[in-house]
């Protein structure tokens, strides 16, 4: 019950800040609302229905915390052939429909759907809908009126129509494309206006005021007409008093055609997709980095479109920009999505007569701004620093996109990735033989502080990548993750990119979260995204080091250590240690050592077996060499196998006075009487307050190691510190 009260405490105290950012969310909500639904060529009340019916049942039933719903760019084209192809009755049950699917796809639990699409394929889709925006609004933002068979098409045109508006005759259609120049131009440089006051009404709303202000200025101050042309003026939103009357009757008249169902089908998927990856993306902005119940929010989404299309809005997805500045405004439950729905009810209530005083040019500047955004020169740049084959993903999704439909775009898009993993690897089969094997394995490891580690195999791309974040999403962020990809041939950009998100969320939370085993792998750009490939004979050059080996060598630089990330084969100073008896050594690599190499810390390749039974393991020790001699020994923490080697006649050499320390260490050695005076009170005492690591002795030098597999860059530190420390004690 208390527990109850402290959280409808905290749900009050934090009120204010959620209606204050709720209204600042309507004020960019309302002129999207009614500049998308013109552009999907759907009444301008259709954009804001869906906003408020999304705003209030979201927030009651949605799976998400600080996430904002309403009409979305991405389904701008979709809408817009089927509108066109259905005719609008036809169209509002197509979203109903799909609204239903979105139910369905969260009841089944489809939520990691957007993990099956490759990064640079979503971006390359996101980039073909900016276009289709920017096509089709950016000619009438300029006050004029054409019609093209295609998105190309409409782009090719732009020039015409910018040539068209500099020599404008009438003047009712210069002011209009005026409207839309000035409009644009505030979108552009809006942000870069760093005054507190004025930021607080967000650019999309200063030109519904300018707008409205510019209207009434003729009309009260100058006794005129409004000099804009009546045809580029909002036109169709209803009275309040007639709105039940003006309610769509749906019609089910052609849910029977092919065309209806591709239809619904593209609306599920893109709503779907855009959804999920909003959600995703609003999650790593979330200052208390709560994670969103995916499912809950198909459900909700889902439930919401089918009530704005029985209402004649549009469909409801979860908008990335709006739970942006949802955030930035201190925004922190739910609450703030009913408030914005609240607040579009209360501007279209009292202000609906206003809007029509909005010139439609000024609305598709902002569509245009936010087209170009989504299909920015930067995107490109950005898919080329990761790697020239993302390049190519890129732009078959966008072109095909472009040219046949955002279905067909995004599927030639993940066929696009998949045959140029399989060049790439040279290899089908590594991708044909694994895709249905389990290739995670996650355990904790037993320690003081125990670390989760997770281990994949075979291959990890946005074909299995769901498996992978099925287990780190069971870790608490504030807790230790190592990820080991040694035994991996192959990682693909968009598992490169997730785990990069993984890091910065662990990181934020208090936890620790590192990728392991990718020394040995070759990478086509330095960009952290980029995919790696495990090769034969690996190019480790100092211009392609993986991140784990960049902070090796910062950690070199901090504390004035030698750093080499060369593979070296001289090994023979490890040829005397009881461990390597029966292992055969290939290499060295990634050391670390002072300079005068008494004590030095590397990677290490070995395999053990032969044949079938060979396996081969890489793992992280530490090195001392000894300024005078003693004892040799293995010591080991005191485990299953120890005492079972004890009923095999392995005897535990047992320290007087230190009963603790013969309990939870095994220590033998043949010179039981020199090993028994050389662990004096100084070194139990040492073993006893520090991590459990397997410490060996072959009279000259020491072997430190912990689990056998490479370590993360923190156990790093933590094994070097110790090796000195245990080196001040002997000496």
């Amino acid at each position: 019950m208390s527990q109850k009260k402290n959280n409808l405490k905290d749900f009050l105290k934090a009120l204010p800040k959620n209606i204050f950012s709720g209204f600042v969310v309507s004020l960019i909500a309302l002129p999207l609302g009614l500049g998308l639904a013109m552009a999907s060529d759907a009444p301008p009340i259709a954009g804001v229905m869906a906003a408020i019916v999304g705003g209030v049942v979201v927030s009651i039933l949605g799976g998400s915390h600080v996430t904002i719903a309403g009409p979305g760019n991405g389904l701008v084209g979709v809408l817009l052939v089927t509108i066109s192809s259905l005719g609008i009755e036809n169209a509002y049950v197509a979203i109903m429909f799909s609204g239903v699917l979105l139910i369905l796809l969260g009841f089944f639990r489809m939520g990691a759907l957007a993990n099956f699409f490759p990064s640079a394929a979503i971006q390359g889709m996101l980039a073909a809908i900016g276009l289709i925006i920017l096509g089709k609004q950016f000619h009438i933002m300029l006050a004029h009126r054409i019609k093209r068979e295609n998105t190309v098409d409409y782009l090719l045109e732009i020039p015409y129509t910018i040539n068209d508006a500099m020599h404008y005759g009438n003047k009712n259609l210069i002011f209009a494309a005026l409207a839309g120049v000035i409009s644009l131009a505030i979108m552009m440089f809006y942000s870069k206006i760093r005054n507190k006051y004025l930021q607080l009404i967000p650019a999309p709303m200063w030109i519904v005021l300018l707008s409205i202000g510019f209207s009434y200025y003729f009309e009260i101050g100058l006794h005129e007409p409004n000099p804009i042309a009546k045809e580029y003026m909002i036109s169709g939103i209803p009275e309040v008093k007639t709105f039940i009357a003006d309610l769509p009757i749906p019609s089910f008249s052609g849910i029977w055609s092919f065309s209806f169902w591709g239809s619904v089908l593209a609306l599920t998927l893109i709503s779907s997709i855009e959804s999920l990856l909003s959600i995703k993306a609003v999650d790593k902005l979330d200052p208390e980095k709560r994670r969103s119940n995916v499912n809950r929010d198909l459900k909700a989404l889902g439930l919401a479109t089918v009530g704005s299309g029985l209402l004649g809005g549009l469909n409801v997805v979860t908008v990335i920009a709006r739970s942006s500045v949802n955030v930035n405004n201190g925004a922190s439950n739910r609450s703030s999505n009913f408030f914005h729905a609240i607040f579009l009810v209360i501007f279209i209530v009292f202000f609906s007569s206003q809007l029509a005083r909005i010139p439609l040019p000024a609305l598709m500047a902002i569509l245009v701004y936010t087209g170009y955004k989504l299909a920015s020169p930067n995107v490109i740049t950005k898919m080329f620093s990761i790697g020239k084959e993302q390049l190519i993903i890129f732009f078959v999704t966008l072109i095909v996109t472009l040219k046949i439909g955002l279905i067909s775009g995004i599927f030639a898009g993940v066929l696009a990735t998949l045959i140029i993993h399989i060049i790439n690897n040279k290899s089908a089969g590594l991708f044909l033989r694994n895709v249905l094997k389990p290739n995670v394995l996650m355990f904790k490891e037993q320690d003081i502080k125990g670390n989760y580690y997770v281990s994949v195999k075979h291959f990890c791309s946005f074909l299995n990548y769901f498996r992978l974040k099925h287990h780190l999403d069971e870790v608490p962020e504030d807790q230790d993750v190592i990820v080991d990809f040694s035994m991996c041939e192959f990682v693909d950009h968009t598992v490169m990119e997730n785990i990069h998100s993984y890091q910065e969320l662990f990181a934020k939370r208090g936890g620790h979260f590192d990728v392991i085993g990718l020394d040995m792998h070759d990478t086509d750009s330095k960009h952290p995204f980029a995919a790696r490939r495990l090769l034969p004979v690996p190019k480790i050059i100092k211009n392609s080091l993986t991140r784990r080996q960049t902070s090796m060598e910062s950690l070199a630089l901090d504390y004035s250590y030698n750093y080499s990330h060369e593979k070296e084969k001289e090994v023979s100073f490890l040829n005397n240690f009881q461990f390597f008896k029966t292992k055969q050594i290939n290499h060295i690599f990634n050391k670390l050592s002072y300079a005068d190499k008494t004590i030095s810390l590397f990677d290490i390749e070995f395999s053990e077996g032969a044949f079938i039974a060979k396996e081969v393991v890489r793992t992280t020790m530490l090195h001392i060499v000894l300024s005078a001699p003693i004892p040799e020994f293995t010591l080991d923490r005191e485990g299953f196998l120890e005492k079972v080697s004890a009923l095999a006649g392995i005897k535990d050499i047992l320290i007087e006075n230190h009963e603790d320390f013969s309990k939870r260490f095994y220590l033998q050695g043949d010179n039981e009487a020199g090993i028994a005076k050389f662990f004096n009170d100084d070194l139990t005492h040492f073993f006893e307050s520090n991590s459990y690591y397997h410490v060996e002795s072959n009279g000259s030098s020491l072997l430190i190691f912990g689990k056998e597999r490479l370590a993360s860059v923190k156990e790093i530190k933590a094994l070097f510190e110790y090796g000195k420390r245990l080196k001040h004690v002997i000496s």
